[in-house]
């Protein structure tokens, strides 16, 4: 989840571009976004919090779907803002390129996942019910398609149910870049990417309002699992990273609107979590109205803590938290599950929770220091290797001429 944007925090930056084209980053923006942006994985740990502390059934945080929403945000965000940097600096956008780096991002931790989940199937794999066989759950998390089977077939995967967010953002990931390079090879107008974006926001959000049905019990129901409603935080995030691509905006979220935009962002966002109750399915407004507006309330939060310094971005930028956050995330929503699953049983009461908790997140750290650790290093190997051939070919070419 974004969560699985992690790399993209530390190298995202933005810039202008005249307002009648489509934009492109400007370096002004990029050197602020750079500074910043360990306030954002200090966010990503309160949003992983609050998927935990629902999944652990604490009171007073039955909304875990908060969370998503933040990381969904983010990852818009902060994938755009990646795609307008790499526009200026190469005058295009490079998909392949693009997705082959995403790809490896995220999937050796999610293939690790999936190994280990199906040698434990037969103690985790009814996890909150599953409706099919080990192999069938772990091709629907590998191939991304899961939000397809929930919201679609009302169907889970047992200990992999969790990975429809996953889907979510990588059928994001396939569609927005080359829509976007599409867009600024035609010219389009700011306005008009501005406008299309909204009505996408708006569109599937009265979509995802109309296509609610009540679901049995307290079961989640099967629009909140659907693209149509996934696309809208996901889209929030994108039309942030362009607003903060605009001189003017950029201004004036600088100044005061910066901090108004946090306090009030942080304030609603933790607001919504508290006020919510367990009956938050029995409500078609919950998926065509507040989530949308949580959305927003969260872009308005990530634009004032790149723009401008406040107590909550000290908060957030606290080391430990910021290095969960960057380093941890992922891990701990896809390995939370699974540990729940497999020790749940022997938690009782509020201590239980408290080191089960402990115990997910020590796998969790185990996880990406195990899994995604060697396999960035391994990346950045490649990548100074390629960057030493290409460098010997030049000064051969130069020394032949």
């Amino acid at each position: 989840m974004a969560t699985t944007a992690t790399s993209a925090t530390a190298r995202a930056q933005a810039a202008p571009a005249p307002a009648t084209t489509a934009p492109t980053p400007s370096r002004a923006h990029g050197d602020a976004l750079g500074a910043r942006s360990v306030a954002l994985d200090g966010l990503r740990t309160l949003a992983i919090a609050l998927v935990v502390l629902y999944h652990l059934h604490v009171p007073q945080f039955e909304g875990g779907w908060i969370g998503v929403t933040v990381f969904f945000v983010l990852s818009g965000y902060l994938i755009t803002t990646l795609l307008l940097r790499e526009r200026r600096t190469t005058g295009t956008i490079r998909l392949g390129s693009f997705w082959v780096k995403r790809l490896l991002r995220l999937y050796p931790a999610l293939i690790a996942l999936v190994v280990v989940g199906l040698l434990l199937w037969n103690w985790v794999g009814d996890y909150k019910g599953a409706s099919f066989s080990a192999s069938e759950a772990a091709f629907i998390a590998l191939s991304y398609t899961g939000n397809l089977y929930r919201s679609f077939w009302d169907t889970t995967q047992g200990v992999f149910a969790h990975t429809w967010s996953l889907s979510m953002e990588e059928q994001f990931y396939l569609v927005w870049p080359p829509v976007l390079l599409l867009l600024m090879a035609v010219r389009s107008r700011r306005r008009v990417l501005l406008a299309g974006l909204a009505v996408v926001v708006v569109g599937a959000s009265v979509a995802s309002w109309l296509s609610y049905r009540t679901p049995s019990g307290s079961a989640t129901p099967d629009v909140y699992f659907s693209p149509v409603l996934g696309v809208v935080p996901l889209a929030t995030g994108c039309l942030l990273a362009l607003l903060l691509d605009v001189d003017r905006v950029r201004a004036v979220a600088s100044g005061v609107a910066g901090h108004v935009a946090t306090w009030l962002g942080i304030a609603a966002v933790l607001g919504v979590q508290f006020w919510i109750d367990d009956d938050w399915t029995q409500h078609a407004w919950t998926f065509g109205l507040l989530m949308p507006l949580t959305g927003v309330l969260s872009a308005l939060l990530i634009g004032g803590l790149v723009s401008v310094r406040t107590p909550v971005s000290a908060a957030l930028s606290w080391q430990p938290m910021a290095w969960f956050g960057r380093r941890v995330s992922y891990a701990a929503y896809l390995w939370h599950p699974l540990v729940f699953a497999l020790l749940g049983t022997f938690a009782i009461g509020w201590f239980g929770d408290v080191w089960l908790s402990a115990a997910a997140v020590v796998v969790a750290i185990g996880a990406a220091y195990a899994v995604e650790v060697p396999v960035e290093r391994l990346r950045k190997r490649v990548r100074e290797a390629r960057k030493l051939v290409a460098a010997d070919r030049a000064a051969r070419g130069t020394a032949a001429h």
